[in-house]
């Protein structure tokens, strides 16, 4: 191992560590590894300062096929969008994408949507506390699928919290329940967990291909955790929080009290839908997940033109700047042929066999993503994934990319359930809560995640196994 790889390792793994500390914002740690590698190893790495322009990227947007693509209309997910080198680096379509569509969240959240959504929700089922949970996972569940699962938990645990409040009961069971169901249900389509839009940006895959291959299991997995869920806390949910008062009120909020604005609720709205409708037809349509995410951004803020700067306020930069270096830094990995290495000895493990890879990739997803956060690990296995894609005669194992991607995705999506600290929707989830009064301890997590968080696993790699193999 060559010094630029020793160094490429050194950086990724100082970063991850620091990510799980959790003692600073992730985007502090991901920001140094990025500045590091970039003058430590890329700009130092044969040819030279070459690789970092390929890193770093700057030049897609200049490129056609960024913004439309035509060959995604005949590929349905067997295309790669063209990358130029081998490096994959900076995965803009990922980071365009994510940033329009909070833009377009911060907008819908300016106009009371998704508060009115969750008492038209707990309204439909007349404010009983289990049926709540039942419906709120599904509602967790439904619009992770659309929306990312960090903008799901930020709304729907401040409301959960909310009615818990007005109905007297204890809202971390609910919470823990919608933060498993939000996973899950992102794991169906392309723009649901942050792990999924990385690797069907990366690899040309669309909202369909997910739906497709992914969304199957993943509402398979939805029900045993409805029901999982239901035998876990049906019991304390029918007794009062213990430092709740007596008696239930009479008169409950009602759904159209959350809207601040009866007109921007309707257009934002109808900008929501035609932003999902862009979404499932983007392999027909050719329009790729940035120009789409572009599309949502730029059509919420001419909307809402004297909220725009609280709208641009709202926003997650320091997530969006954590992609950045986080792919700056897997970037370095990539460009050293670290990953390269990795891709080998994970096929010199199976053989070469798809029914071991399988498994392999899964559980090896599934535990690492609840020790650490599953983005940058799905970052760090997509270009692994691609190696081991390739023919045996340029040095891969010739195995099904589209197979390996399912993969990946339902290991880093389902396993990011286990902890507090293995998806960035617990995270958010976790800490409003403590915000709240109401701390969530790893014990009372781990005891009911890890358990559930097993069975779809398992329930995941029986499906993989006999639909792919």
């Amino acid at each position: 191992m060559n010094i630029e790889q020793t160094l490429a390792i050194l950086i990724f793994a100082a970063m991850f560590i620091t990510i799980m500390t959790d003692k600073v914002h992730r985007f502090i740690p991901a920001v140094i590894g990025g500045g590091l590698t970039s003058i430590l190893i890329l700009a130092a790495v044969d040819p030279g300062p070459e690789h970092l322009w390929h890193v770093l990227r700057v030049y897609d947007f200049s490129h056609w096929s960024w913004w439309y693509h035509t060959g995604l209309a005949e590929s349905h997910g067997t295309h790669v969008i063209p990358s130029g080198p081998e490096i994959g680096g900076v995965n803009w379509q990922t980071i365009v994408f994510i940033g329009g569509m909070m833009t377009m969240v911060e907008g819908m959240g300016h106009t009371g949507f998704f508060r009115w959504l969750c008492l038209w929700v707990a309204r439909l089922v007349n404010y009983k506390i289990v049926p709540i949970l039942i419906a709120f996972m599904l509602l967790s569940g439904f619009l992770s699928m659309f929306i990312d699962s960090i903008t799901v938990l930020l709304f729907l645990s401040i409301t959960t919290i909310e009615l818990a409040r007005l109905l007297k009961f204890d809202p971390v069971p609910l919470i823990i329940a919608e933060i498993f169901a939000a996973n899950v249900g992102g794991s169906a389509t392309m723009c649901g967990d942050p792990p999924n839009i990385i690797i069907g940006t990366a690899l040309g895959y669309s909202f369909a291909d997910f739906a497709a291959n992914t969304g199957p299991v993943a509402w398979i997995g939805m029900i045993f955790a409805l029901v999982m869920f239901y035998f876990f806390f049906r019991g304390v949910l029918s007794q009062p929080a213990p430092d709740s008062e007596p008696g239930i009120p009479r008169t409950y909020p009602e759904p159209r009290e959350a809207i601040t604005d009866n007109r921007l609720f309707k257009i934002v709205s109808a900008i929501f839908l035609f932003v999902v409708l862009l979404l499932i037809t983007h392999d027909r349509s050719g329009l790729t997940p940035g120009f789409i995410g572009v599309i949502a951004a730029g059509f919420t803020l001419l909307a809402m033109p004297r909220h725009m700067k609280t709208i641009m306020k709202g926003v997650d930069w320091r997530t969006l700047v954590f992609f950045l270096g986080l792919f700056v830094t897997v970037g370095g990995l990539e460009a050293t042929g670290v990953l390269d290495k990795l891709a080998n000895q994970i096929g010199d493990a199976s053989g070469g066999d798809l029914m071991v890879v399988i498994p392999l990739i899964l559980w090896i997803s599934a535990i690492a993503s609840g020790i650490v956060d599953n983005i940058p690990f799905a970052a760090t296995m997509v270009p692994v994934i691609r190696s081991l894609s390739k023919p045996v005669a340029e040095g891969g194992l010739g195995l099904p990319l589209p197979t390996l991607a399912w993969t990946l995705a339902l290991g880093t999506d389902i396993g990011g359930n286990a902890t507090p600290i293995g998806a960035s929707a617990n995270v958010v989830g976790t800490a409003i809560a403590d915000r709240e009064g109401y701390k969530i301890t790893w014990g009372r997590f781990c005891k009911y995640a890890i358990p559930a968080m097993f069975v779809i696993v398992g329930i995941c790699n029986i499906y993989l196994v006999l639909r792919y193999g």
